[in-house]
């Protein structure tokens, strides 16, 4: 597909997700996400449709969503599931400690989480990566499975990848 046809292609289903070449399930969510992002100039759509792709592109997901840092608490910001904590202190839980670390946290088991915060009783791992433009910490990408180790070295580096695309698309002047 040439360029100017992928960036009219909204979204398509990136088919069976539970099988195949995770590398590969990445990469073409990587490609879509980039085409659904082009030319969107406002925060909240960019972080809403992000989650939503994210959310139906990956297997195994009850959550996945954003928490946008708010002084000294990270607050919910655009996602897909069910209803979530609404703020999270800084280095507190998963999501807190990656932004406290501005790195990405994986946890096979977040019962064995010193401090986890239970939003969703369902949720048995997690996959927390930073959102940081330049030295800024705009927030967090949030992704919870009922699954026990769900994520692995993989899922962590197509995250990345994942959120390295939805930064670059934020608009430098958007408020964050």
């Amino acid at each position: 597909m040439d360029v100017h046809a992928r960036r009219h292609t909204i979204w398509h289903d990136p088919g069976d997700k539970a099988g195949g070449d995770k590398v590969r399930v990445y990469e073409d969510l990587a490609s879509q996400l980039d085409g659904l992002l082009t030319g969107q100039t406002d925060f909240i759509a960019t972080l809403a449709n992000a989650a939503a792709a994210i959310y139906h592109g990956l297997p195994s997901l009850n959550w996945a969503g954003f928490y946008l840092l708010r002084g000294a608490d990270l607050v919910l910001g655009p996602f897909q599931g069910k209803p979530a904590c609404v703020r999270i202190p800084m280095g507190k839980g998963v999501c807190g400690t990656s932004a406290a670390r501005r790195r990405s946290v994986l946890v096979p088991d977040v019962h064995a989480f010193p401090g986890h915060i239970a939003c969703d009783t369902a949720s048995q791992s997690e996959l927390v990566v930073p959102l940081v433009r330049g030295e800024t910490l705009i927030g967090v990408l949030d992704l919870d499975s009922p699954l026990l180790a769900r994520f692995d070295a993989q899922d962590q580096a197509g995250c990345e990848a994942l959120v390295a695309i939805i930064v670059r698309h934020l608009a430098s002047d958007a408020a964050v």
